[in-house]
């Protein structure tokens, strides 16, 4: 009876998982079809991958503009783009030109508006002491401009403006008649606090129009309330706003501040993915066909319990493409990186699992028991490395910009999925197949007699090894900067280069034919986009064409082969992509997140000598991966830096598991043991583990090398380079350096 009772649950819990699956995949399917409305809904897409619309802005005064000034400029609306999506690309075009990429957009017109020209907020008098009107009203009563703002400004009639704010909240507020009020709430900086409470001073004395202080935003007045006495709170409220969505938007601009310049728009159009219209498709392919060799390798080398993890990760998958949809994520090549790291942290969970099964199961135990068992002891090791990445894509989250933060919202939500597929998902399956009566060890795998690995024996050796590849970095790195004058080879998206854009009469060729034509015109490499409802292409190339006079070669090859008229082929100098508010925002962001990892390292392993080696890895395969970059000249855009990240993350995610095993074996063991046998055991029991989750996750990254165009591959290759050496880290050097610490510091303090 227990025993008939038991498969009833087991088949109960199997199909109520299959439904779940099913359901997921329907839920899945209508939503890429059907939206509210019956709309078509996909995975939001980054410029690099889909396309989207590209905005070019021109200084209104061109005459007087400083650098300085374009700079600010440039930062304000990199900050105003990502209120859109944080993939936006701002660069500088030109002296006077700003370029906005806001990926996944399909109406031009439609981000303009919302994006705003000006961008500006002032505080003004509605009629100034000398009695000029400045703020009057139309035919239906609504407040408007009596004269034009510059003049405004001109004759001191604006004493505040927006970068004095320091605080904007878009909030609904309940009157007591009870009708909702969506305001914004508005906060000053000290200065701000002072010019207002003396505007509000001189309004609350005057009369008429003269009592009112007009707010005016992109040159529209959306406020001119009266002023009943000096106000010296150092806060305001915007009314006006017909719902809180209206209120937040509004908010979430004056909290970016106005520009320092005004910005005008002078060309908009929609173009096609930077990465070429190949790139998604590949990608799609070789991430499904990794997808299907990884489950063939846990079904392979685990059995019953690979199969259970296939299931686990179908249903990983199936959750992570409806957050995507959810949170309308816009993906792009770094949030794929993302993605990749998560799912190799979903199949590492089973891996540590399916060990520990083994290692039970080997000692004499029932399926039963080691199961239970297997989980519970895998489960610190499992948290303890999903939480340290976990910390590590909050603070990029909350610190990076750009590409940084789609990095890290691909990796958080991968690393929660992926921890619930594991330890809740895998362990249902699991008890599923056993009270289906899987109850035979073979089913699951023995572990095999373990072999001690003399890894503290040989640290010499792994110290040569490393010093030779660290020696060689630094090496390539001074040749590298004699020769082409930079440490690496920086792509467009960090030096800059040139944007040449060319008009066809006739049919627009293809992006590979283009590429060949620039390379054997000017010798240079090029990133080639479509703009989409128009005969033009762009053209980006790191060779600045005006400086080493490679345009008319270029415009030539072009009337030549196409008949392009001289007059139809533009160009304008760019600057990097990747800003120097970005770059400075990405090195805080990975150091305290270093740091934070660091923190989280000691205070779970009590000692410091746990952190400071897994910091030591880490530093180490940074400089061994940034030397393969600097040895082949691997270009260097954003994709260097979506690499690092998921570099530094798979690596620090191996040596906990290294890390908690030590711990483990150092609680049931005695004093008088030798450390040295228990970081070889440690290294040793955890060997399989290493090598089989290097494998599932270098299964991926390997057919995308394969299968990959080859801005994909310029990515994946350095990817898969380092998270071999990430492996190798983990078990020839971290443990290495725990016992160092222990031995050499730890008793240099103690005497």
């Amino acid at each position: 009876m227990k025993e008939r009772s038991s498969k009833k649950a087991g088949i109960l819990g199997l199909l109520a998982i299959i439904a779940l699956l099913a359901g997921l995949g329907v839920w899945m399917f209508f939503s890429f079809q059907y939206e509210f409305g019956f709309r078509p809904q996909e995975i939001k897409r980054g410029l690099d991958l889909s396309g989207g619309v590209s905005i070019t802005y021109e200084a209104a005064d061109k005459a007087n503009v400083t650098d300085q000034q374009m700079a600010d400029a440039l930062s304000k609306l990199q900050k105003r783009a990502e209120a859109f999506s944080t993939e936006s690309n701002v660069y500088l075009e030109g002296s006077y030109r700003i370029n906005v990429d806001i990926p996944g957009a399909k109406n031009a017109q439609e981000v303009l508006e919302s994006l705003g020209s000006a961008g500006s907020i002032y505080f003004i008098y509605a009629v100034d002491a000398n009695g000029t009107t400045n703020v009057t009203t139309d035919a239906d009563g609504n407040y408007i401009l009596a004269r034009s703002l510059e003049d405004i400004i001109k004759d001191g009639d604006a004493p505040i403006d927006g970068s004095m704010i320091h605080r904007a909240e878009g909030v609904a507020i309940k009157e007591d008649t009870g009708a909702i009020n969506n305001i914004v709430s508005l906060e000053f900086t000290s200065a701000g606090s002072g010019a207002f409470a003396n505007a509000t001073r001189w309004c609350s004395t005057q009369s008429g129009m003269a009592n009112c202080l007009a707010i005016v935003y992109d040159n529209e007045v959306v406020s001119c309330p009266m002023v009943r006495s000096e106000i010296t709170a150092g806060k305001a409220q915007v009314e006006g706003m017909d719902d809180l969505e209206e209120a937040q938007k509004l908010a979430t601009f004056i909290r970016i501040g106005a520009l320092p310049i005004e910005m005008m728009p002078i060309r908009s159009n929609i173009v096609g993915a930077t990465l070429g219209s190949r790139a998604l498709e590949t990608s799609l392919i070789a991430g499904l066909i990794g997808f299907a060799l990884v489950c063939l390798f846990m079904i392979i080398i685990y059995r019953l319990p690979g199969f259970a993890a296939a299931l686990s990760l179908v249903f990983y998958m199936g959750i992570m493409v409806a957050l995507l949809l959810l949170f309308e994520v816009t993906l792009t090549l770094p949030g794929i990186a993302g993605i990749i790291l998560s799912v190799g942290m979903a199949v590492d969970a089973n891996v540590i699992i399916f060990t520990r099964i083994r290692e039970e199961l080997a000692t004499g135990k029932t399926v039963r028991s080691s199961i239970q068992i297997g989980f519970n002891k895998a489960t610190s090791a499992i948290v303890d490395g999903n939480v340290t990445t976990l910390i590590a894509a909050l603070v990029l989250y909350f610190l990076g910009s750009g590409v940084i933060k789609g990095f890290a919202i691909t990796l958080g939500i991968g690393i929660v999925v992926s921890m619930f597929s594991g330890l809740v998902i895998t362990r249902l399956i699991m008890k599923c197949f056993y009270d289906l009566g899987a109850k035979k060890p073979g089913l699951y795998g023995v572990a095999k007699k373990m072999h001690t690995l003399h890894v503290v024996e040989n640290w010499v050796k792994y110290v040569v090894l490393s010093g030779a590849m660290i020696v060689v970095c630094i090496v390539m790195l001074f040749v590298n900067s004699s020769k082409i004058g930079n440490i690496l080879n920086y792509g467009l998206d960090f030096v800059g280069g040139s944007s040449v854009q060319v008009t066809f009469e006739g049919s627009v060729p293809s992006r590979s034919e283009v590429e060949v034509l620039v390379q054997s015109a000017i010798n240079e490499t090029c990133s080639v986009s479509e703009v989409k409802g128009e005969n033009a292409i762009i053209i980006k190339t790191k060779a600045f064409l005006e400086d080493e006079g490679k345009l008319n070669d270029l415009k030539q090859a072009f009337m030549d082969k196409y008949g392009v008229a001289e007059g139809s082929i533009e160009t304008e100098t760019i600057s990097g992509s990747v800003s120097d508010e970005m770059k400075s925002d990405a090195v805080k962001a990975v150091i305290i997140a270093t740091i934070c990892m660091l923190i989280y390292i000691w205070i779970r392993f009590k000692n410091l000598a746990f952190a400071s080696s897994a910091v030591i890895a880490l530093v180490h395969d940074v400089l061994v991966v940034l030397g393969v970059y600097a040895l082949f000249r691997i270009t260097v855009d954003t994709s260097f830096i979506a690499c690092m990240l998921t570099l530094v993350g798979y690596s620090i995610n191996a040596t906990i598991v290294i890390f908690d095993r030590i711990r483990e074996n150092l609680a049931t063991t005695s004093a008088k043991r030798d450390l040295k046998e228990v970081v070889n055991r440690s290294i040793s029991e955890t060997f399989t583990r290493s090598i089989n989750t290097s494998v599932t996750t270098l299964l991926t990254v390997v057919v995308l090398i394969i299968l990959g165009v080859e801005s994909i591959r310029v990515f994946a290759i350095p990817l898969a380079i380092g998270l071999v050496c990430g492996t190798y880290s983990s078990i020839c050097i971290t443990g290495s350096l725990w016992y160092f610490f222990k031995t050499k510091v730890g008793n240099k303090k103690k005497a």
